[in-house]
């Protein structure tokens, strides 16, 4: 157990250090960890399965954290899918390095990873919430393909945007699909 710790702290620590997370090797994590590389192989079978590991421990007090929110939020439906997407862009965009390397490592599609399906149907349960959208499922995966790593870090590394000028792009963006505006139900009256 302790041994998992040192492993996915030092891929933390080296995926977020490293402005090519491609270039972060088995050979750099086991020596960050101080394990040997084959402990690496046993423990997460590949390069790929490490990275989908390290994903879930930084993911996991997010999804709690999210979870609570949307359970507790007196917000409208469609205020809880922005602020739903508005949570995991953020994550994306802390996280940009590891995400990428995960995209890079093989774990090209999302629809397959563990979190992906956590996400799309949390927003996809949002979605149906949210009066006149038609494909509540198919709303959610082209909701979340706009914040895809490798699009939120070629925008915010090469294409030098801010994080805040990439949230408020999102939310012109949610507000396009979505239709900009109130619920049709009106602001809800406090009793």
């Amino acid at each position: 157990m302790r041994n998992r710790e040192a492993v996915l702290a030092a891929a933390d620590n080296l995926f977020a250090a490293s402005s090519t997370p491609q270039s972060v090797s088995m050979d750099d994590i086991a020596a960050a960890a101080g394990v040997g590389k084959g402990t690496l192989f046993r423990r997460f079978g590949d390069r790929a399965g490490l990275i989908g590991a390290v994903i879930a421990s930084r993911l996991e007090p997010f999804q709690h954290a999210v979870q609570e929110a949307q359970e507790a939020a007196a917000s409208s439906p469609r205020q809880r899918v922005l602020d739903l997407l508005d949570a995991s862009l953020r994550f994306k965009i802390e996280n940009r390095n590891l995400m990428s390397a995960a995209e890079e490592a093989g774990l090209s599609s999302p629809y397959q990873a563990g979190h992906y399906g956590w996400w799309h149907e949390t927003l996809r349960a949002a979605l149906e919430q949210v009066p006149g959208v038609q494909a509540p499922d198919f709303t959610a995966h082209a909701l979340l393909a706009a914040i895809r790593a490798d699009l939120v870090a070629h925008l915010i590394d090469d294409q030098e945007m801010t994080a805040e000028a990439l949230r408020a792009a999102l939310a012109a963006h949610i507000d396009n699909v979505l239709g900009a505006g109130t619920d049709p139900l009106g602001p809800r009256k406090e009793e």
